[in-house]
């Protein structure tokens, strides 16, 4: 599929709409020239050109949108309507596809703001999107499965993109949107139990980013349970078991299962 003429319009340039905006503009799908960004801060527009000054910005969303084959709406979820009441009437429906990656705001949502014949998908990315090692999860409303695929392939160079159904996003969005947080929060933890046994932090976090960069290769590479690799390091009467012992008797597991299921909207 020739996708470099593809347009994106992206509204909302901030911490979201911005790091799409630059891992396009690292990637090869589409050409950085055909990445539109609106925001009403100018300040984030800046910040986007002095990224990438070939990234088309704009303080109006209705120009970006004209242009678009893709309309991405990566604003706040309260300002989803806002935005619909904007632009619906600008859109050319048979044409052009919405995007939308605010949370929470499901098709039936979206279909009373725009056409209820429009061809709409929901994606719940994650941060890390800007690094192209995202994982976002995609669901479509009145798609084709051609559409589908476009969808998919843009996403997947962002990182790696699920297609799903509507009702599975948010147990995604637990274990991936939020899930990048709980992973930072065990990278804090390990550098400071690092710390309290006498490493500079600073060596204690590359030590435990390297540490973590290698299970991921590990499983990746032997397709294996994690469980497997555990067992590889867990000698009998060993210091490793020890430790994960102690950690569940401090309810590790339990921890993460409980705060997954916290964070899943019903």
């Amino acid at each position: 599929m020739d996708t470099k003429n593809l347009k994106i319009a992206i509204i909302g340039g901030g911490n979201m709409g911005g790091a799409i905006a630059r891992g396009l503009a690292k990637g090869s799908f589409i050409e950085t020239s055909n990445i539109l960004v609106s925001d009403v801060s100018q300040a984030n527009l800046d910040a986007l050109k002095a990224f990438d000054s070939a990234i088309v910005t704009s303080n109006s969303n209705i120009e970006v949108v004209k242009h678009a084959d893709i309309v991405v709406l990566a604003v706040k979820p309260w300002l989803v309507e806002v935005i619909a009441d904007e632009i619906e009437r600008k859109i050319d429906y048979k044409r052009q596809l919405i995007v939308s990656i605010a949370a929470g705001v499901d098709f039936e949502k979206m279909r009373g703001l725009f056409d209820s014949e429009a061809t709409m998908f929901r994606v719940i990315p994650n941060t890390a999107i800007e690094v192209l090692q995202s994982v976002s999860t995609i669901s479509s409303c009145n798609a084709s499965p051609e559409q589908e695929a476009l969808v998919v392939s843009l996403f997947s160079e962002l990182g790696k993109a699920f297609l799903v159904p509507e009702t599975q996003l948010n147990a995604f969005m637990s274990l991936s949107s939020c899930g990048i947080a709980y992973a930072f929060r065990y990278i804090r933890a390990a550098m400071e139990g690092g710390v309290e046994m006498g490493i500079y932090p600073n060596v204690a976090k590359e030590v435990v980013l390297q540490t973590l960069r290698g299970a991921i290769d590990l499983i990746e590479a032997n397709n294996s349970h994690p469980e497997v690799e555990i067992d590889k390091v867990t000698t009998p009467g060993g210091i490793t078991i020890k430790g994960l012992n102690e950690m569940e008797a401090n309810g590790f597991t339990n921890a993460v299962i409980k705060g997954l299921k916290a964070s899943h909207l019903k």
